[in-house]
């Protein structure tokens, strides 16, 4: 595969139609090479427009999720990151190439330490992996300026919107069923302000809270 041709077609078919045009963003997808972190034998899918399969039943986002995400928060050089969920760490060094430190929490040990040995062979020095339950909160690590959660959530993602710094921003996907709705939370002082993206589908966070059912 000539991953270099590919890796254009990728940005010019599908990211910049879905409305990523931040120069900056453009140029990290030519600069953190997505095949570094897609599991092996799915090496010839790394820049198809599809979620890619990592176990557990977890999936790396389609590279126009990853593009727009990373366009919505605008993280600085300055910032502290909190991912939830850090899959296969490709969304983490995207992240990391930006921020001043990324803390990245993982449910699951294998795929963090597999996230790990990618860090460590890419040279990312600031880079926190932790293995723990994010999805309901994480009071570790301080607060921070960026949070972005990888799995969507059915109701608003109120806790970790607490860990947010002043003119934090906090990017996650929410809803349920076939249309859900990916949201950029942002820290104004005395409130947070919440902006619909776009439309899309991912799968559900483990253990996020749900709405209570009722019963009859």
């Amino acid at each position: 595969m000539d991953y270099e041709q590919t890796r254009f077609n990728m940005v010019e078919q599908q990211i910049r139609p879905w409305e990523v045009l931040d120069l900056k963003v453009l140029d990290l997808l030519f600069q953190i090479k997505r095949e570094d972190y897609v599991p092996a034998v799915y090496q010839s899918l790394a820049f198809v427009d599809m979620e890619i399969p990592l176990g557990h039943g977890e999936s790396m986002w389609a590279p126009k999720i990853e593009a727009r995400a990373l366009q919505a928060v605008q993280i600085q050089p300055n910032e502290r990151v909190l991912e939830v969920g850090t899959g296969s760490g490709y969304l983490t060094a995207l992240l990391a190439a930006q921020a001043l430190m990324v803390v990245t929490v993982e449910l699951h040990v294998d795929l963090k330490e597999e996230a790990e040995r990618r860090f460590k062979a890419h040279g990312l020095g600031n880079v926190q992996t932790r293995q723990g339950d994010a999805a309901r909160d994480w009071d570790q690590d301080g607060a921070f300026d960026v949070i972005v959660v990888t799995g969507s959530l059915a109701l608003a993602p109120e806790q970790l919107l607490q860990r947010l710094n002043p003119n934090g921003r906090l990017f996650a996907v929410v809803g349920e069923g076939v249309i859900m709705s990916a949201r950029l939370y942002t820290n104004v002082g005395g409130g947070f302000r919440m902006d619909s993206l776009f439309e899309t589908r991912i799968k559900a966070l483990e253990n996020a809270p749900v709405p209570e059912r009722f019963e009859f």
